[in-house]
């Protein structure tokens, strides 16, 4: 019952039109931001330690301008609960489809990644839309049950399967012989019991999953990253899809880690305001050892 008013509630707030969601937004970041300072020091830390060789200017700026799109993907959320076929495709271009399509032509399935950068979810609607193939959108469960069956509703609206992290090889295989694609969003922070291993991401030592390699070196299926990129225009994005492994067998333990990190990495440094700074990302730190 909780659940279902609460759904009814952000149903009826997205009916409201984008220019009315931006006008919310426009006080929602004066709120965030100037009143109440949500997760500022944790932001602040982030980016100082991000980027050591930038002024305080330089920081604040960037603190600044993320602020100020940090609402604008709050309310394009709430919009997919009622956004429309249509507008999904008008307010996400792919640029290169034909990168995914060519795995799947050669009777392949795709292991996908992508960031907390620009509207990853947004993007779980655009990448829905993409294909007829199967679309596994691999994530983390969250704590809050109501919440969690909620957004797996709003994901799920045009043809994309929510799969537990736990639950992802089980699906795999039940597929393996079906051309699909599996999306991972691969710099969330693991508990210590989902992986041992670190690595230098935006010039801190950083507890990464693994899980991204693993399947891909257990199913030999190619890595393919969704960059989820901000256009000029408010509330409009695209799409870029980017082959980083070929044959991943070939590859050593742990080099896909790096490799799709490291190219995350290069995305957020070209434009850092489009990344998630609230996210309290390098909370991890190495075990003493005895």
């Amino acid at each position: 019952m909780r659940k279902s008013i609460l759904y009814f509630f952000l149903w009826a707030l997205s009916k409201l039109p984008f220019w009315l969601l931006y006008l919310l937004s426009d006080f929602l970041y004066l709120l965030v931001y100037h009143v109440f300072g949500y997760r500022k020091k944790v932001v602040y830390k982030n980016l100082h330690n991000s980027f050591p060789e930038k002024s305080e200017a330089e920081i604040k700026a960037i603190a600044n301008a993320f602020y100020r799109y940090f609402p604008d993907i709050i309310v394009e959320i709430i919009k997919m609960f009622s956004i429309t076929e249509k507008e999904v495709l008008k307010r996400i271009e792919l640029i290169n489809p034909e990168e995914v399509y060519r795995h799947f032509n050669a009777g392949k399935a795709v292991v996908g990644v992508t960031a907390h950068y620009g509207n990853w979810e947004l993007g779980i609607h655009r990448l829905s839309l993409m294909t007829q193939e199967p679309k596994l959108i691999i994530y983390k469960p969250l704590n809050n049950k109501d919440f969690d069956y909620i957004y797996n509703a709003v994901r799920t609206r045009f043809g994309a399967t929510m799969v537990p992290m736990k639950q992802i090889l089980r699906h795999i295989v039940k597929l393996r012989n079906h051309p699909h694609i599996s999306m991972f969003v691969a710099d969330q922070t693991p508990l210590y019991q989902e992986t041992d291993y670190f690595m230098e991401f935006l010039n801190q030592d950083t507890l990464v999953y693994t899980g991204t390699e693993r399947i891909a070196k257990m199913t030999n299926f190619p890595v393919v990253f969704c960059e989820i990129g901000r256009k000029p225009q408010r509330g409009h994005y695209f799409c870029k899809f980017t082959t980083l492994v070929e044959n991943p067998q070939q590859y050593a333990e742990h080099e896909i880690t790096e490799i799709h990190n490291k190219f995350t990495e290069e995305i957020i440094r070209k434009n850092p305001t489009y990344w998630l700074w609230t996210h309290n990302r390098w909370k991890r730190q190495r075990k003493n050892k005895i």
